[in-house]
């Protein structure tokens, strides 16, 4: 590193004095073109591949190091592994200390490590023989560093803001610093961060990239964050910054586990260390297909996390044994923010590990959210997208609906054919039981068929099946249109006995239990009856039980109007005056004007309304 940047990457005393990289070093160098390359330099010695790996994530290519006197070491071999598991899509090879090696100690070396990237990203990648010592080698591995920067896409800085914090450190007149590489999105000065996992919040102060202020950081750039609002012990390796409310910490991951073929078998239930981006958690392996893989297989699983991380969808991360600390595997992550999954599940989890693309995806989600669907930002969070690029699509998304608007809630066209179904299965039982009755009232069927949907999901279930012409609706109660308040010959006859009851009686109403008492018919079926005919508007009930007939009720109202002009006072002497009924009877026919907005009280008197 110091030959190629001309910075020394080791900064720990221990790692002076002993000579070798305990911790992550960082320098940086231009390769011409205007390319700087950003190098982070890893741990070699097994004992620190915990270090080697909080650096490891997000990394565009891999210059992997042998020395000419020692040639493949196991910790090579581990490290090789590791590149691979995390799906480095290109490096080289050097061969370091050349000037301490003769040609055929090289050369051997070089078959040594040709043997080792067999089959792998870095088949057929250049391997240069360097020394730091003499300069052999070094400018033909500058330019094959920059033939690998020509190669290398520029990361889209369009994704959501993500920042896996791999160094805290305070600085004298600054404050808390934090470094890490920027894996997406962009970050500019006056940003505000939250912390994950968190709680923690920040504000962006001030940024550096290669040791130079800069006002934004893009994606893909090693970067420091000057961080204020915050105190340094919220921060440590393994926290992750984002933009608030785009990420969520979770503690289950569904992913697939990939072994490498010198693994042991991994036994469901197993314990096992995670490395995640910077961070290490320890985590319980739920298989979802054999209860045991084998080394060089793979299988579906979920992760159970004993601390909370932060993971995207598509992430990679390395498995270690708990113990002793070896690596045994690597998985992408399927879905960062889960359901606790049982081996059953294992279709599920399928589909969404099957989903190409961003919409596929969001379908598969919305299946498996059930009735209660799946909120934009939450449905963004566990794609990892940012929700102004999701928000366009879920129109696209032929599996779901998008329903509502603040925010907008996908629920699966199946979930919502089951519900249709449900709805009318329970309408037509309601009529069934209920037959004189008009329809069912709107939040009974709410409550009983819809559960934990979405307000939106029952409206939009509602308009479609009204919209097919199988559903009447009213303000308060829903029918089906088949549906028809039938009386049979006994109800006709009571309907009867009712309708001539009240038109004899006048203003004065009549009780229902009067009407059975006369025409000796049950006081329950008349009951039943008489809640038709108040609910068809041919008798009004005044009062806790008097019924009167509706051509009674609107003469009254029309002589109301007639005799007092909008405005004017209406005293309950006139009125009773003017219907020759006793108070009684007075009251609550003046409480009847008042509930249809006639009359309104005021003191002992009404007052007209126009």
């Amino acid at each position: 590193m110091r030959a190629l940047t001309g910075t020394d990457p080791d900064r720990l005393k221990e790692e002076k004095e002993r000579g070798i990289t305990i911790d992550l070093g960082f320098a940086h160098c231009e390769l011409g073109e205007g390319v700087v390359a950003s190098f982070v330099d890893v741990p070699g010695h097994e004992r620190f591949v915990r270090n080697m790996l909080a650096g490891a994530h997000g990394i565009d290519a891999l210059l992997l190091t042998v020395a000419a006197d020692e040639s493949v070491m196991p910790q090579t071999r581990e490290h090789f592994d590791i590149g691979r598991l995390l799906g480095v899509p290109r490096g080289l090879v050097a061969i370091t200390k050349c000037d301490v090696a003769d040609e055929d100690s090289q050369a051997l070396v070089e078959l040594e490590v040709r043997e080792l990237v067999e089959g792998s990203f870095l088949q057929g990648r250049p391997i240069l023989r360097v020394s730091a010592r003499t300069g052999e080698g070094l400018p033909a591995l500058r330019e094959a560093l920059l033939d690998l920067a020509r190669e290398t896409p520029e990361r889209p800085s369009d994704g959501l803001l993500r920042l896996p914090i791999d160094r805290v450190f305070s600085l004298k007149g600054f404050g808390t610093v934090v470094t890490g590489t920027l894996v997406g999105g962009e970050m500019a000065v006056g940003d505000d961060l939250e912390v994950l996992p968190g709680p923690g919040r920040a504000r962006v102060r001030g940024l550096q990239v290669h040791g130079e202020p800069v006002e934004r950081a893009r994606a893909g750039t090693r970067t420091a964050v000057n961080l204020g609002g915050i105190e340094i012990e919220q921060l440590h390796r393994g926290r992750v910054l984002a933009a608030p409310g785009t990420l969520r910490a979770t503690s289950m991951l569904d992913v697939e586990i990939s072994l490498i073929p010198s693994a042991r078998p991994l036994a469901d239930g197993a314990r096992v260390r995670v490395h995640l981006a910077s961070a290490e958690v320890l985590a319980r392996v739920r298989l979802l297909g054999p209860e045991r893989l084998e080394g060089g297989g793979s299988a579906l699983a979920q992760l159970r996390l004993e601390s909370p991380a932060v993971a995207g969808r598509g992430d990679r991360l390395v498995l270690r044994s708990y113990s002793p600390a070896d690596t045994v595997g690597g998985a992408v992550v399927i879905d960062p923010l889960p359901p606790r999954r049982r081996a059953a599940d294992l279709g599920a989890v399928e589909s969404l590990r099957s989903a190409e693309d961003l919409v596929a995806a969001a379908g598969a989600m919305a299946e498996q959210a059930d009735a209660g669907g799946i909120d934009a930002p939450h449905l963004a969070a566990r794609l990892t997208v940012p929700l102004a690029r999701l928000l366009p699509r879920l129109g696209d998304v032929p599996e779901a609906v998008a329903l509502g608007a603040d925010p907008p809630v996908l629920v699966s066209r199946i979930v919502l054919a089951r519900l249709s179904e449900e709805a009318l299965a329970t309408l037509e039982g309601h009529h069934r039981d209920h037959p004189l009755q008009p329809g069912m009232a709107r939040e009974e069927l709410r409550s009983r068929v819809f559960g934990v949907a979405p307000v939106a999901a029952y409206e939009w279930v509602l308009e479609d099946l009204a919209g097919a012409g199988r559903l009447r609706l009213a303000p308060d109660v829903i029918a089906l249109t088949s549906h028809r308040v039938e009386l049979s010959a006994e109800q006709e006859e009571a309907r009867q006995a009712l309708v001539e009851a009240a038109r004899a009686s006048g203003l004065a109403g009549v009780e229902v239990r009067t009407v059975a008492e006369t025409s000796h018919k049950d006081a329950q079926l008349l009951e039943r009856v008489a809640r038709v005919l108040t609910r068809e508007g041919v008798l009004g009930r005044v009062g806790p039980g008097l019924l009167v007939h509706h051509e009674q009720l609107e003469s009254l109202r029309g002589q109301v109007r007639e005799r007092w002009p909008p405005g004017s006072r209406l005293d309950v002497a006139a009125f009773k005056e003017m219907t020759g009924l006793s108070r009684k009877y007075v009251i609550p026919l003046l409480e009847y004007l008042d509930r249809e907005r006639i009359t309104r009280r005021s003191g002992n008197d009404r007052v007209v309304l126009g």
